[in-house]
């Protein structure tokens, strides 16, 4: 894409926003950033860019001129945010900061997206195309903002990415060679006008994909009619599926490949993780023993069901990433222990009332905290035992009373964190750091 001369503007001035206008100027681009925010974070990153030649309009009455030849859109932003809808209605064609980057790209895309899950797999696939002796970037939603990472592209074999609904809403010629779609279940309804809205931003993954590429697709998933791509399906549920899950064993169309009790990930929606990873590992070309290496090392990022602590005979565990309704329920059906568990925060819109009766079979007891608190135990307050906690340190203080020897205490919040948090890993820390002073209590 041509970019050398080009009018451009940034819509967002988050780490993808700067990412992006740094990307569009080294092109040689004239960049302009807008952002409706004017924290002092904001005014400290246009400070930056303005030493790069880019300038940055902040606050709430930001220009609405259109004179662009390109705008670009930082993930989070909606498509009918006003900032957005300005542009388009004068004729200004509008991409994301992931579409800018991928047509830029010069290796092998393949792409992961889902509703949960997507962290877990991108490392998994990534982990075994480097033990296979592929040069192998990771990107997107992961961490490293794709326009960051594709000016290594033509060194690599390979770009894994994670890409959102956020990013994926706003793609027009995006085509990885393999995609990879995990789940999909209600989430970011705060965003996305309705369920149908997130489920055709997430579908957008298969758009560009002919019939020269390969969609790994769970097997409860319907697709488009229109999805080209040869499709692979997985499932650790029963369905079938080229790749599958028996008695614990990982399966390829058919033959065992490994044990999941040999990886560091328990639960069967890990096993559809490493599913997809070997589908779309294999997908590549890339050797069946590098991924089973590869498996067995690999070590899941913290606030995922993470271990945190042991105190009096109860485990602690940490899965501030659950920051849906599906993740609750997958975090619930993994437990084999009694629980008591930790939940709430932001209020996303979504309706919690399809995992009350899992809640009442799995959990002692049920301590909610954040935004969500009065709605959820209006939900769950009637059916078993809840109560309301004024911030996440009194319900780990309520947490140590009910607890039993041999039960765990489960953060597991359903929700996102943004009602008193930055983000889920602050989140997550916090948790960490007060299971770490309720444990030397108990030992002083």
């Amino acid at each position: 894409m041509e970019l050398n001369g080009k009018k451009t503007v940034v819509l967002g001035l988050g780490i993808s926003g700067m990412q992006a206008a740094t990307f569009l100027r080294s092109k040689g681009a004239d960049v302009l950033v807008r952002d409706n925010g004017e924290s002092a974070a904001l005014r400290e990153r246009a400070s930056t860019l303005a030493g790069d030649g880019i300038c940055t309009e902040l606050g709430a009455d930001v220009a609405d001129t259109a004179d662009f030849d390109l705008a670009v859109l930082s993930p989070g932003i909606p498509l009918r945010a006003p900032l957005v809808t300005n542009l388009t209605a004068a004729g200004v064609p509008v991409i994301g900061e992931l579409e800018l980057a991928a047509r830029d790209c010069a290796c092998p895309m393949v792409a992961v997206t889902g509703t949960n899950g997507k962290t877990t797999t991108t490392e998994l696939i990534a982990a075994a195309l480097r033990v296979a002796g592929r040069r192998t970037g990771v990107a997107g939603n992961i961490g490293t903002a794709f326009t960051q990472a594709v000016a290594e592209s033509d060194a690599l074999d390979a770009m894994v990415l994670e890409v959102s609904s956020f990013q994926l809403e706003a793609t027009r010629e995006f085509r990885p060679g393999v995609s990879v779609m995990l789940n999909l279940t209600p989430d970011h309804l705060d965003h996305h006008a309705s369920l149908e809205e997130y489920r055709a931003a997430k579908m957008r993954i298969f758009h560009n994909q002919t019939e020269d590429d390969v969609a790994v697709v769970n097997a409860e998933l319907e697709l488009p009619a229109d999805v080209r791509a040869r499709v692979v399906r997985f499932s650790a549920y029963g369905r079938d599926a080229d790749y599958t899950l028996a008695d614990g064993t990982l399966l390829a169309r058919g033959e065992p490949v490994m044990k999941q009790e040999e990886t560091n990930l328990f639960g069967l929606h890990n096993a559809e993780n490493l599913l997809a990873a070997l589908a779309a590992v294999e997908a590549m070309g890339a050797d069946r023993a590098a991924a089973v290496g590869a498996f067995r090392a690999y070590r899941p990022q913290p606030h995922r069901c993470e271990p945190v602590g042991d105190v009096n005979g109860v485990r602690y565990l940490n899965d501030s990433k659950a920051t849906n309704i599906d993740a609750l329920d997958k975090a619930l059906l993994s437990m084999t222990r009694p629980v008591v568990l930790i939940a709430g925060g932001k209020d996303k819109g979504l309706d919690f009332a399809p995992l009350t009766k899992l809640v009442g079979e799995r959990c002692r007891h049920v301590l909610l905290t954040g935004e969500t608190a009065p709605k959820l135990m209006e939900l769950w307050g009637q059916a078993f035992d809840c109560e309301r906690c004024d911030d996440l340190a009194a319900a780990v203080a309520r947490a140590r009373e009910l607890a039993r020897p041999g039960d765990i205490v489960l953060y597991s919040p359903g929700c996102s964190s943004f009602d008193a948090y930055a983000n889920y890993a602050e989140r997550g820390n916090h948790f960490r750091r007060l299971v770490e002073e309720l444990a030397a209590k108990e030992t002083n």
